[in-house]
């Protein structure tokens, strides 16, 4: 008994110091000025930070980005969508490009983002692509939006290191709305003794207390200006599950988080 109330605290205490994090470096709905450019590797960012590997190729149709320390926030930024429109008048959009953060761009010191060659080709107007590309670096805005996967619910991937009943690690995938996840427990199918994962690193979650299978789900995550449970109400990872498989979880995340900074763009940009 003592032993799950414990791991229920620490999972609580963990939750709020992520939702602090997050909350504290956000305002990224809000509209911001950099600067752009793009990878000649769009697989350096699929494979990048994140640790998506090459299914990030298959999110938003590869039109994928690197962010800044600040905006991938010891990973919990990772899966954010972001809408990205260049300035220049003459060669690019209205509109910008909608784009997945898949990677940490620590490196390049002299911009906040590194998109994909095909995403910082589709912030240019019509047959102005090759141009645009041509100046490698260009002044941009930005802003937080919802991701939006239609029908795909959020789903995990247990990653090949796993072996029941040492370790299990999970990558989550297709996490839709506007919002961060802070913390992640699990459990057994039926019973209520919850443990909690840690962020190993991106988007891949660990746990060395694995519960016997089958295994459900409950996040946290930000929404409004708090943290809401989300709960995966059945089961989730079967009894014969398997390292390299990815696995449904029956939920979609759709909220938004709100964030008490102003002004904000909450405009649709065309």
């Amino acid at each position: 008994m003592f032993k799950q109330a414990s791991m229920g605290f620490f999972s609580l205490v963990g939750a709020v110091f992520l939702l602090f994090l997050s909350s504290s470096l956000a305002c990224d709905r809000c509209l911001h000025s950099s600067v752009a450019s793009y990878s000649s590797s769009d697989a350096a960012l699929s494979g990048g930070a994140c640790g998506y590997g090459s299914l990030a190729l298959s999110f938003n149709g590869g039109l994928l980005a690197a962010a800044n320390p600040a905006l991938y926030r010891q990973g919990i930024g990772c899966g954010g969508c972001f809408q990205i429109r260049c300035k220049n008048p003459t060669l690019c959009s209205s509109g910008g490009v909608k784009v997945v953060l898949t990677d940490q761009n620590a490196d390049n010191k002299t911009t906040d983002w590194v998109l994909s060659s095909k995403a910082f080709m589709a912030m240019s107007k019509p047959g102005r692509s090759l141009e645009l590309r041509k100046l490698h670096t260009v002044e941009v805005e930005y802003k937080r939006i919802p991701c939006d996967y239609g029908k795909q619910n959020l789903s995990v991937r247990v990653e090949e290191n796993s072996q029941y009943p040492h370790y299990l690690a999970l990558k989550l995938l297709y996490q839709g709305g506007q919002t961060d996840i802070v913390a992640l427990d699990l459990a057994e199918v039926g019973t209520s003794n919850w443990s909690f994962m840690t962020r190993k690193g991106g988007a891949v979650w660990q746990t060395n207390r694995v519960p016997a299978a089958p295994v459900q789900f409950r996040f946290v995550v930000t929404a409004g200006y708090d943290g809401k449970w989300i709960w995966a109400g059945r089961e989730v990872l079967p009894a014969d599950w398997k390292p390299g498989m990815v696995y449904d979880t029956g939920v979609q995340i759709q909220e938004t988080a709100q964030e008490g900074c102003s002004p904000c763009d909450t405009s649709i940009w065309n």
